[in-house]
């Protein structure tokens, strides 16, 4: 479509906010709900969920790690046993305080009210997180050093009060995974946290077509309790940094808090060292703003809850049956494929609307690969093919024995051109800066991006830098692979270094 008629109202380049939520309402996603700051996420968008919990759930038990289920609720003195960590969460903890309602008539307007009764004895915080309730059990499972390492993982739901809710990015309640991991050694729960880190940076990269920029939190940054915390920061269209996976060591904070010990191969009592990590449904949000365009979501096939649409053309009620029977005859064949070891997610719409309306609702959901089959392709044996990551005019007719071969392999290089897009973005918006007044010029352009600074300034000067400008570091890079040269002085500072830094505003 043309840039002054879209499917999307307004586009990106008018409003990038308005514009995400109406992409979320076009592709019918998620919607909000009539509990504050929470969600209905829907059909279309849950089955992205549950895709990407089936692909990293198998990543994780890959490499040894095992799915659990612990409590919501959290009793308010298991926050407390870990100072920082309790410290860092206070402002976001929804508080159980009451365990029955009782029913109370106003005497006024003789309507009914339910009146919270029945006060606990100790309030229970709904997890925002759940080292606490997870460290309490796995000082009870673990004795000796032969029950270690201890690796795992659930899938859950937490509560944060989010004031300023968006769908999918920022929510009071949302989805996740959480692993939590015990080991003997520091240099063990250090491997564990690296390795996972990694697991996300290519899970993002090989599943969501999304190049991440992976490094360690600033101390400022890190989560809350831990000694060292790994992120992987993703830029989206709008230059903007999601904070899209984090993995952390814990050091031995937790498990001295919560007397997480064992016994020693020298018959000691040691404590063990703790690891956490976890994505959410924010990689949803990052998915969508990092991919999507004027007419819709666009989807990378791995994660696409239908990879292939086919739309059968029926102009005349004569030729229905026969086209519609192709159709599903061509579904059947190429369900029988796989594409990275599942099972291709072939759709016939067979609903009875136009196939404009058809056309353009699968173009909003952002389907990889829309098919059309008319009754003049029953001869000819061919399919309109049509990719999303390609113009929306864009088709070509081919053989419908070339397409079923072919099929894997397009799917393929959808996700391939989509990462090579968002990876050319991210680049071009990358900026060395080893001035401090071009580092202050940078953050009064609309939309700037990133700045890839060296740096030696101290958390004070860091925090007094982020005040300013309303941005963070996003991370100090473990590789500089693909980022810009720049000098080795800091900016601020003038003194030589080898750290360098990601700054940047976020969602």
């Amino acid at each position: 479509m043309s840039a002054e008629k879209t499917a999307i109202n307004p586009t990106r380049a008018q409003d990038f906010p308005e514009w995400y939520q109406q992409v979320i309402k076009a592709a019918d996603l998620a919607e909000n709900s009539e509990t504050r700051g929470c969600m209905v996420i829907k059909p279309w968008g849950y089955g992205i969920w549950e895709l990407i919990q089936q692909q990293l759930d198998r990543r994780f038990k890959a490499t040894g790690h095992q799915n659990a289920y612990f409590p919501l609720l959290i009793p308010l003195s298991y926050l407390e046993k870990e100072a920082e960590h309790a410290e860092g969460f206070a402002t976001e903890c929804a508080v159980v305080t009451h365990h029955r309602l009782e029913a109370v008539k106003d005497p006024v307007t003789g309507k009914t009210k339910m009146i919270p009764a029945g006060e606990l004895a100790e309030p229970y915080v709904i997890r925002p997180t759940s080292e606490t309730i997870i460290g309490a059990a796995f000082a009870r499972w673990i004795e000796s050093y032969r029950d270690l390492p201890l690796l795992i993982n659930q899938w859950a739901n937490v509560m944060r009060w989010e004031m300023r809710p968006r769908l999918f990015l920022r929510t009071a309640e949302f989805l996740w995974q959480e692993g939590h991991t015990a080991h003997e050694t520091q240099d063990e729960a250090m491997a564990e946290a690296r390795m996972i880190h990694g697991q996300y940076e290519e899970f993002l990269r090989d599943h969501l077509a999304i190049p991440v920029i992976a490094g360690e939190k600033t101390e400022n940054e890190r989560f809350p309790g831990a000694d060292m915390t790994l992120t992987v920061e993703a830029m989206v269209q709008d230059c903007k940094a999601i904070q899209a996976g984090t993995s952390h060591y814990l050091g031995q904070n937790f498990s001295k808090a919560q007397n997480i010990s064992f016994t020693g191969r020298d018959g000691t009592v040691q404590h063990a060292h703790t690891t956490s990590w976890g994505v959410s449904t924010r990689l949803i949000g990052t998915l969508i703003m990092t991919h999507s365009d004027d007419d819709g979501l666009i989807l990378p096939p791995r994660v696409a809850t239908q990879q292939i649409v086919i739309i059968p053309v029926t102009p005349k009620e004569d030729s229905r049956q026969a086209v519609l029977d192709a159709c599903h005859a061509l579904a059947d064949t190429l369900r029988k494929q796989t594409f990275h070891g599942d099972g291709l997610r072939v759709h016939v719409d067979t609903r009875d609307l136009s196939g404009g309306v058809k056309k353009w609702e699968w173009i909003k959901k952002g389907v990889p690969i829309r098919i059309e089959i008319g009754p003049r392709d029953l001869e000819t044996r061919k399919v309109c093919v049509q990719r999303r990551d390609q113009a929306i005019s864009a088709k070509e007719f081919a053989d419908q024995e070339t397409f079923i071969q072919q099929a894997k392999d397009m799917l393929g290089e959808i996700h391939d051109s989509l990462l090579a897009r968002a990876t050319e973005f991210r680049n071009s918006h990358i900026t060395p800066c080893a001035d401090l007044a071009a580092f202050h010029a940078h953050w009064s352009q609309e939309n700037p991006g990133w700045l890839y600074t060296p740096w030696s300034g101290t958390r004070e000067q860091e925090e007094e830098l982020s005040k300013q400008h309303k941005i963070t570091v996003r991370c100090l890079p473990i590789s500089r692979e693909a980022l810009p040269e720049t000098s080795d002085s800091c900016f601020l500072t003038g003194e030589t270094t080898q750290t360098r830094a990601i700054w940047g505003r976020s969602y």
